[in-house]
């Protein structure tokens, strides 16, 4: 592993242990060059995917960019880090399971907010309002109304 602060290739694991959930491993390394000290993650890959945008574009699946969208909706909610991870890793596990290499960015957003809807509803209305690109207050009454339960008539 190659250290961040100067380079070296030459870096040592001086502590490893589960994290996540055990899903990944926490490595602390050491490098003998500059004395930095730093943490790796390393989790398991079953495959590449990649992910297809709607214009047709291809791009590598990146889990950190997905965590960061998940995490920017569960800003400032009352929701344990550890279950946000739990779920990401949930998520990540879902679209490797499919057996496809190629995903649709629509098929990993529905899936997304389906992960979001069971957790924390106002999170999943600020993440569909990203992926559904509400243009104004009615996109999200529209929206909300339909999480709404159905009023029984009298």
């Amino acid at each position: 592993m190659r250290c961040p602060f100067c380079g070296n290739v030459d870096t040592q694991v001086k502590d490893s242990r589960p994290a996540e959930d055990n899903v990944a491993i926490r490595r602390r390394r050491f490098c003998p060059a500059c004395s930095g000290r730093f943490t790796t993650y390393e989790r398991v890959q079953l495959r590449d995917l990649v992910v297809v945008k709607s214009n047709g574009k291809r791009e590598d699946f990146d889990r950190d960019k997905m965590a960061r969208s998940i995490r920017i909706a569960m800003q400032k909610r009352a929701v344990e880090p550890d279950r946000i991870e739990q779920m990401i890793s949930g998520i990540v596990r879902r679209l490797e399971s499919t057996g496809e290499t190629d995903i649709p960015s629509k098929a990993i957003g529905e899936i997304v907010m389906e992960a979001l809807s069971r957790i924390d509803n106002v999170a999943y209305v600020r993440f569909a309002s990203v992926y559904k690109n509400f243009q104004d207050a009615d996109d999200f009454d529209k929206f909300v109304s339909e999480l709404r339960p159905n009023n029984l008539p009298e």
